[in-house]
This record gives structure tokens, C-alpha cells and sequence, in this order.
């Protein structure tokens, strides 16, 4: 709600809906100091209200846009999936946004925080070399995962494994998330592990990842590469890498604040993704409802 209204330049908010009473949730709540419309009974509000917006941004559980996403499709609605639910086109603004928005598809999948955070190195190195395969472990603060992230752990790894690959170009992708509990918080730190040919110019591969950087702070500004990729030969890891070298990149993310704490990356780089994703939509909307075969305006 704070992206949107801090942010927006091509959508406007027209309404929260959640599942509780107005004074049992505190971002309802805050919707309504904001003098933001509300909805109180999840799906039902969404169908009741429906001809008031034209866009959902889904962030409740995986399990749960499941069920809604057919919905959303009956009501003609575009649907912005933050849950690792995954039915539609695995989204990553910086990477594939422009093709996904092409492609005639009504409801696109923000893949994970991780994905976020880590999908654009994975493809930053596999535009300068094959990426034969790309592990990543996010490290995020308890505080900072709630009900929905936990419930959603094994969706994160195999969405963010399968972004990894379909997005990023892996051949072959792994993703680790760990909740550290330490105090004060921890920011969202990442580590990538790409492996590649042992002739490939890891300076290439730097400026790649350098650039990529720099396009996504344009909507993630807390986005930071807090270690370039670093070179790690069979030397360095005692076994055989059959003419291959490691590269390692870390990754930092501090949320802006709005609400969350900044120490909630994770959730900040998803909400980010998102809202750039559906200015992206709105600004092609007309071309979005054409392809996807939309009469209204």
C-alpha cells in the first residue's frame, strides 16, 4: 500500500481487502487512516468489488492464490502473484518483464524475494557465459518472515530454484533460505553461486553484473552487490570442476522503510518487483488487453 502511494506514477489503489475485521488488522487499519476503501472477506470482497479496478496484487500464501487465480481469470482481472504459487510466467522486471508483458498473459508470478534478489546475477553471468549451475541462499531476519514465508518454504525453494533456471539460465538451480534470529536484525544478505568455463573473462562478467546493479536500484534503491564475483578454482575447492571455475556474489537489500523495518529486504524487493511490474502492465495496458484478448477498455 506505501509503495503504491509513495511511488506510483501509472496505477492508482482503490481498495485493501484482507480476512479480518478492520480492528483485528492492523494494515486494514492503516488503510483506513490512509482514507483507502476496504474489504474485509478476502475473495468474496474481491468479487463484490470487482468492477472497481482492473489489477490484484496477490499477497497472501501460495495455497491460497491457487484457488484465487481462477477467479481473478473469471472477473477479467490482471493478477500481480507475490507468492511463490507460480501459475503464471515466473516475472523478474530487470530480466524478462518487457517479454512476460508481450506474451498475452494475465497473471505473472513475482517468483520469491530470493528470486529478486538473485535471479538477475544468475542472468547477468549467463549473458557472458553459459551457466552450467546456480545456487543461492538467502539469509533473512526471523523477524522478517512471517506466517506466509514460513508456511511457503518449500514453494520458495523450488520456485526460486526453477527462476533460477527459466529466468536466470541456469542449467541447473538450487535455492537455500535460512531464518537467523539474531539480534538486532540481520539485513537480507544473498550469496550466488554460478559455476562457468574456466576461459571465461570474469572482468565481462563483472560490468554485467555492475549494470544489472544499477537497473534494478531504479526500483529497489536498498539494492546493493556487496561482493563483486569473487573467482574459485579446483584448488580452492578440493575437487573436480571439470574445466570449471565458481564464481561467488553477494548480495545485500535494505528495505526503504515506508512500514516495514529496513531490515525487511526481503519483503521490500518483492513489494518493489511488483509495483515496477504492474507500472510496467499499466502502461501497456492497451496492448496488454489486446493480446490478451480483453474487449473493455
Amino acid at each position: 500500500m506505501y509503495k503504491i502511494l509513495d511511488r506510483a506514477e501509472s496505477i492508482e489503489l482503490e481498495r485493501m481487502i484482507g480476512i479480518f475485521p478492520v480492528e483485528e488488522s492492523d494494515g486494514l487499519q492503516a488503510a483506513v487512516d490512509e482514507g483507502i476503501d476496504v474489504g474485509t472477506e478476502g475473495i468474496d470482497s474481491v468479487e463484490e468489488h470487482a468492477d472497481e479496478f482492473d489489477l490484484v496484487f496477490e499477497a497472501t500464501s501460495a495455497y491460497v492464490h491457487q484457488d484465487n487465480a481462477p477467479v481473478y481469470d473469471d472477473l477479467d482481472l490482471f493478477a500481480v502473484d507475490l507468492t511463490p504459487a507460480a501459475v503464471g510466467p515466473y516475472t523478474v522486471p530487470v530480466v524478462n518483464l518487457d517479454e512476460v508483458v508481450s506474451g498475452g498473459h494475465t497473471n505473472i508470478n513475482m517468483v520469491t524475494c530470493g528470486g529478486q534478489a538473485t535471479i538477475p546475477i544468475v542472468h547477468a553471468v549467463d549473458r557472458i557465459a553459459d551457466v552450467s549451475y546456480a545456487e543461492m541462499t538467502s539469509h533473512i531476519a526471523s523477524k522478517s518472515a512471517g506466517p506466509g514465508t514460513r508456511q511457503n518454504i518449500d514453494s520458495f525453494t523450488q520456485t526460486t530454484a526453477a527462476g533460477l533456471e527459466e529466468v536466470g539460465g541456469a542449467d541447473e538451480g538450487k535455492a537455500i533460505i535460512t531464518l537467523n534470529p539474531a539480534e538486532p536484525p540481520i539485513m537480507m544478505r544473498n550469496t550466488v553461486y554460478t559455476m562457468v568455463d574456466n576461459e571465461t573473462d570474469v572482468d565481462d562478467v563483472r560490468d554485467s553484473v555492475s549494470e544489472i546493479e544499477d537497473e534494478i536500484q531504479t526500483y529497489v534503491p536498498g539494492y546493493e552487490v556487496t561482493l563483486e564475483p569473487e573467482v574459485k578454482g579446483q584448488e580452492d575447492v578440493g575437487f573436480d570442476l571439470g574445466g570449471e571455475i565458481i564464481l561467488t556474489t553477494m548480495v545485500e537489500v535494505e528495505g526503504e522503510g515506508q512500514y516495514l523495518p529496513p531490515y525487511a529486504g526481503n519483503l521490500d524487493i518483492m513489494t518493489s518487483a511488483a509495483l515496477g511490474a504492474a507500472e510496467r502492465v499499466a502502461d501497456h495496458w492497451d496492448e496488454v488487453r489486446a493480446v490478451g484478448g480483453a474487449t473493455d477498455d
